[in-house]
C-alpha cells in the first residue's frame, strides 16, 4: 500500500479543521450510522468554545484513486502564532504540506511564518485556494500574492513549482480548473498522492528501529504516549527499546506495551508498524519529546528541530487574596509547580523557571492567547492562581545592549477607523509599513510594532474599531530596545474593606467610572472594583448601605438601578492589569486586585520608588 504524510498549514479562520472534517467524511471514515460532528478534529474543551485549534493532531483516510490505495496521513495544525511550537515540531513528521490560503483575505502573517519554516525543511508545498465561493474572492490575485510571497521567504526551483487547486472546504469540493465544476475532494486527494513524496523512511524498513518523539500526551490506561514518525525499521508490541536524549545520553530501557496507528479520528491497537508510518507509542515513563527511542543497538539519537524562544513571560504564584481557597481545591505551590512542569515538558513553546520566592514561578510563551489558554486549563481542573501582568523576553547584543522582540502587525479595518488605529499604534512606538485598500471598503494596514505595545492592545483595538477590525501578529525578529512605551492611561477605583458591595454604594460610585462588579458580591482590602474615569488611583467603601432612618424612609426613594458591571474576560484581565496589580484566578471566578492589599503601604511603596 502506498503511503503519504502531509501537514495542512494556513492562518487561523482560513478553514483548514472544516477542510479536515470533509476529507474524513469523503473518504469513507465514518460509517452512514455514525455522526460526524463539526469540526471533528478540534475536540478539546477550549478549541470548541474558541473555535480555534490550539493542539496540533494527526488523523488517517484511506483513498482508493488513480494510484490505487494509498494510506493518506493528515495533520491539522494551530493557526495562531502563539501555538508556532506545535506546527515547529510536526512538521518533521510529513514529506509535504497543503497550504490553505482564504480567496477573500489573501496571504496573511501566520501563512508566512508557517510557510518559511516548511520551506526551509524541504517540504514540497501545494497551495489550496480555499473559499473561493465567496461574494468577494479574488483567486487570481491570491494566487499571485502566494507565488510572491514563496520568492520573497527563498523558496527552491522545485517548491516555486508548486501546483495549485480551488476549494470550498465548507461545501466539500476541489477542483484544477474553476471553469470545471467539481462536487467532490477527489482531485485534492489525487493531487496529494501525486505530488507528495513517499516517505523514503520506506527504504530503511531493514534497519534498527528508530523514531524521534513529537508529540506526548498521557492515556490513563495506557501511560505516556509519544507519538512520531518510524524513521526506521518496525515497531512491534513487546520488544526491548531505550530512550535517547539529543546528545545521545541514553535516559531510560524499557519495552514497548503497545503499538497505536491512527485509522480515521481514532488511534487503533497495531501488531506492528513500519518505517515512514506515524504512530504512538506507550511503555515509556521518562522519555519526553525531541527524545529518540530506538532498538537496543542503536548509538545516535535524531536531530531535533530547534524550536523558536519564547517571547512573553509572566509570573503565576500561589493565590493569598483573603478569598482564597473558598471555591478550588488545588490551592499549594507545590501542586501548581506540579501540574506548570508537566505542561512544560508536553508544550515544547512553555519554559517554566522557579524564582527566588519558590511560591511563585515564571512561565514563559508566544503570546497572551497560549498563556491564557494554560491558565484557563489549570483553571477548569480546580486551581487558584495569582497572575502577574506579562512581560517580554529581553536579549541582550553582542555590543551588551538590550533587544526586545519585534513583531510584524497586519491589520483589515474599515476604512473610516484606520486614522485612529495608526495613530494609537504609533504612539505604541509601531511602523507603518504598508497601507492599501483590500476591498470591500477595508484597508489592510502592514506594521512592525515591539511586542511589548501590543500587550493589552486587543481590547481598545476592538473598541476603536466597533468589533469590525482584525488584528494579526507574528514574531519576526529582535531589536535594539524603543524606549518606554505609555501604558493604560486611568486609574482604578480600589476596595478600602471586606465585606459584600452594597448596590447603593455603586449606584453613587458610577459617576466616578466604570465597575467591574455588581451588586451582593464579595470583595476585600485592595481588590479593584472599577475603572477611574481620571489618570489615578482611588480607594472607595463599594459595601456603604443607605441610612434607614425615621426622617428619611426607606421606600421615598426611587429603587437603585445598576448599570451593568463590565466583566473581563481571563484574557482582557491579564492585559489589563499594570505593573503592581494581579489577576485572581479561581474555578469560579476572575478578580482583579492591587499586589499590595493595604493602602498605607501601597501608597509608602510608590514614595519609595
Amino acid at each position: 500500500m502506498n503511503l503519504r504524510n502531509v501537514a495542512i498549514i494556513a492562518h487561523v479562520d482560513h478553514g483548514k479543521t472544516t477542510l479536515v472534517d470533509q476529507l474524513l467524511a469523503q473518504s469513507g471514515v465514518f460509517r452512514a450510522n455514525e455522526a460526524t460532528t463539526e469540526r471533528a478534529m478540534d475536540s478539546n474543551d477550549q478549541e470548541k468554545e474558541r473555535g480555534i485549534t490550539i493542539l496540533a493532531k494527526c488523523t488517517s483516510v484511506l483513498w482508493n484513486g488513480k494510484a490505487g490505495e494509498t494510506r493518506i496521513n493528515i495533520i491539522d495544525t494551530p493557526g495562531h502564532a502563539d501555538f508556532g511550537g506545535e506546527v515547529e515540531r510536526i512538521l518533521g513528521m510529513v514529506d509535504g504540506c497543503v497550504l490553505l490560503v482564504d480567496a477573500e483575505e489573501g496571504v496573511m502573517p501566520q501563512t508566512k511564518f508557517v510557510l518559511t519554516k516548511a520551506l526551509k525543511m524541504g517540504l514540497r508545498p501545494i497551495l489550496c485556494i480555499n473559499k473561493v465561493d465567496r461574494a468577494h474572492a479574488d483567486p487570481d490575485k491570491v494566487h499571485n500574492a502566494a507565488f510572491d510571497l514563496f520568492a520573497a521567504i527563498g523558496a527552491t526551483d522545485e517548491q516555486l513549482d508548486f501546483p495549485h487547486i480551488y476549494a470550498s472546504g465548507r461545501a466539500g469540493w476541489a477542483t484544477l480548473d474553476l471553469n470545471q465544476p467539481s462536487d467532490n475532494l477527489g482531485p485534492l486527494f489525487d493531487l496529494i498522492v501525486d505530488h507528495v513524496p513517499e516517505p523514503k523512511q520506506v527504504q530503511a524498513a531493514d534497519k534498527p528501529f528508530q523514531i524521534l518523539n513529537v508529540l506526548i500526551e498521557s492515556d490513563p490506561f495506557l501511560g505516556r504516549l509519544l507519538t512520531g514518525r518510524i524513521e526506521s525499521g518496525k515497531a512491534v508490541p513487546g520488544m526491548s527499546i531505550k530512550a535517547l536524549s539529543r546528545d545521545g545520553k541514553i535516559i531510560e530501557q524499557g519495552r514497548i506495551t503497545k503499538v497505536l496507528a491512527f485509522r480515521g479520528l481514532k488511534r487503533q491497537p497495531v501488531d506492528s508498524a513500519e518505517a515512514g508510518d506515524i504512530v504512538a507509542i506507550a511503555g515509556m515513563s521518562k522519555a519526553t519529546v525531541a527524545d529518540t527511542l530506538c532498538a537496543l543497538e542503536v548509538t545516535e539519537a535524531l536531530p531535533a528541530q530547534p524550536i523558536d524562544p519564547p517571547t512573553i513571560s509572566m509570573t503565576v504564584s500561589v493565590n493569598d487574596s483573603p478569598l482564597a481557597g473558598r471555591e478550588g481545591d488545588k490551592v499549594q505551590s507545590r501542586v501548581i509547580r506540579d501540574r506548570l512542569l508537566k505542561e512544560a515538558e508536553a508544550n515544547v513553546a512553555i519554559r517554566v523557571t522557579e524564582t527566588g520566592g519558590k511560591d511563585a514561578f515564571e512561565v514563559a510563551g508566544r503570546g497572551e492567547l497560549q498563556l491564557g489558554v494554560l491558565i484557563e486549563n489549570m483553571r477548569r481542573e480546580g486551581f487558584e492562581l495569582s497572575i502577574s501582568r506579562p512581560r517580554v523576553v529581553y536579549q541582550t547584543g553582542e555590543n551588551g545592549e538590550r533587544l526586545e522582540p519585534i513583531e510584524d502587525v497586519v491589520i483589515d479595518v474599515d476604512d473610516e477607523y484606520t486614522g485612529v488605529v495608526i495613530e494609537k499604534l504609533s504612539a505604541r512606538k509601531a511602523e507603518l509599513k504598508d497601507m492599501g485598500p483590500s476591498g470591500a471598503g477595508k484597508t489592510r494596514l502592514t506594521l512592525k510594532s515591539p511586542s511589548r505595545s501590543l500587550i493589552g492592545y486587543q481590547g481598545e483595538f476592538l473598541t476603536d474599531t466597533r468589533g469590525s477590525g482584525v488584528l494579526n501578529r507574528v514574531f519576526s525578529h529582535y531589536e535594539p530596545h524603543k524606549g518606554a512605551i505609555e501604558g493604560r492611561l486611568k486609574g482604578v477605583l480600589v476596595s478600602n474593606g471586606d465585606g459584600e458591595t452594597a448596590a447603593f454604594a455603586l449606584w453613587n460610585l458610577e459617576d466616578r467610572g466604570v465597575m467591574f462588579v455588581g451588586g451582593g458580591e464579595k470583595t476585600y482590602q485592595g481588590m479593584i472594583i472599577g475603572e477611574n474615569a481620571r489618570w489615578d488611583d482611588l480607594d472607595v467603601n463599594p459595601m456603604k448601605a443607605k441610612q434607614l432612618n425615621n426622617i428619611r424612609a426607606a421606600g421615598k426613594d426611587e429603587a437603585v438601578r445598576l448599570t451593568p458591571p463590565r466583566r473581563p474576560s481571563l484574557e482582557q484581565a491579564i492585559a489589563y492589569i499594570e505593573e503592581d496589580e494581579l489577576v485572581e484566578v479561581t474555578p469560579k471566578s476572575i478578580r482583579l486586585r492591587k499586589a499590595v492589599l493595604n493602602p498605607s503601604f501601597r501608597k509608602k511603596r510608590v514614595r519609595e520608588e
